[in-house]
């Protein structure tokens, strides 16, 4: 199972105006995880654009970093025809997926931004951008993290 990570609007709101705030949901994510050892994490936020993955890794506690497998590619360097239109980060996720031989596995990502996938996604467990991750949408997570038998 893997877990695409959106990082803004998830991890501590959309936007940000106190730096106390950044990553304030980072321990409760972790928590989660935890919870299900068998999830690797794939980054699939924004901030893989600016910063590198171990710089990624680094934001997170030790035995979470090293489930952190890679970042998503950008948008840029998967289109290939227009059939995605908007749904820019599926578009990424999808082509993450087939470019490491595992379109088949199972994935979950965590967003605020449900217009960058196709409608009723069923992949996509959506966090309120104005909040972050919440206690409702945690146990959604670990529900749909859970493996499938």
């Amino acid at each position: 199972m893997l877990l695409f990570l959106d990082i803004d609007g998830v991890l501590h709101p959309h936007v940000v105006y106190n730096e106390e705030l950044l990553l304030m949901h980072r321990l409760t994510l972790e928590t989660v995880l935890r919870a299900r050892p068998a999830v690797n994490i794939v980054i699939s936020s924004t901030w893989r654009t600016t910063r590198t993955l171990a710089e990624l890794r680094a934001l997170f506690s030790d035995d979470i970093a090293r489930r952190i497998i890679a970042v998503t590619p950008q948008w840029t360097e998967v289109q290939d025809d227009d059939s995605w239109g908007a749904y820019v980060r599926q578009a990424e996720i999808e082509a993450w997926l087939r470019a490491n031989g595992r379109p088949w596995e199972e994935w979950v990502a965590v967003d605020d931004q449900p217009a960058l996938f196709r409608p009723f996604c069923k992949n996509l467990v959506q966090t309120c951008a104005a909040t972050g991750l919440d206690e409702a949408t945690c146990a959604t997570l670990l529900e749909r993290l859970k493996p499938q038998s």
